[in-house]
């Protein structure tokens, strides 16, 4: 194995707080009900347009764009000031970038917006490339933004491995035909991870991390 791949909410860190402000003032705006924290964590990792369909059962294309604009309108504000990484992870991308593996972020965000996460733990250095939404056509699961970083990184799709929190992930990895490792730091289950093909259910990031050199 020569690359890690990571998604971000729910696998490197957390920013359900920035999320949920960004959600209900969008839903505000479109004069609708509010959820409520627990509804809107079952739906990180989604696309906006997705996000919108799962929380308001609405499949209006135009509504869902609006909701997504609104979105990013107060996540300008919030998203970065509320998002943290979790405790090892800046250690975690050290230590792999020291034994020589590439790393990269394929995240339903915006590119700039992990950037600006980063930057504020002082870790964009530790990652090779980062995909966001406004670099693909296809968001997750389509595997555009994993098989981007295969490409881009020069590496082979069995040279690599996807570590995220969702089914949504799962699937990417499943898309892309690349090796993948489970977190259950996000609201998905082992026995819903069952039923895509995965390496290993680990615990959080740190037991991944640990997984992964128990391979070398």
């Amino acid at each position: 194995m020569k690359a890690v791949i990571f998604d971000f909410d729910y696998t490197l860190g957390d920013s359900t707080d920035g999320i949920v402000i960004s959600v209900n003032y969008a839903l505000q705006k479109l004069r609708m009900e509010v959820s409520d924290t627990r509804q809107i964590r079952r739906t990180i990792g989604l696309s906006l347009k997705e996000t919108y369909f799962a929380l308001t059962n609405d499949k209006n294309q135009e509504k869902a764009a609006l909701f997504s604009g609104y979105f990013r309108e107060k996540a300008d504000e919030v998203m970065v000031r509320n998002a943290v990484l979790y405790s090892g992870v800046k250690d975690i991308l050290f230590r792999l970038q020291e034994k020589g593996y590439k790393t990269a972020i394929v995240t339903t965000k915006y590119r700039h917006r992990i950037e600006q996460i980063l930057n504020k733990y002082s870790s964009r250095d530790l990652v090779n490339m980062i995909v966001g939404s406004d670099d693909v056509k296809n968001e997750k699961p389509d595997p555009e933004g994993i098989l981007r970083v295969v490409r881009d990184l020069g590496m082979k799709k069995t040279d690599v491995v996807y570590i995220g929190d969702s089914l949504v992930d799962a699937k990417a990895a499943e898309n892309a035909q690349v090796n993948f490792i489970a977190v259950l730091t996000g609201t998905t289950t082992k026995k819903e991870f069952g039923e895509y093909d995965h390496l290993c259910v680990c615990k959080d990031i740190t037991e991944a991390f640990h997984y992964i050199l128990s391979l070398e």
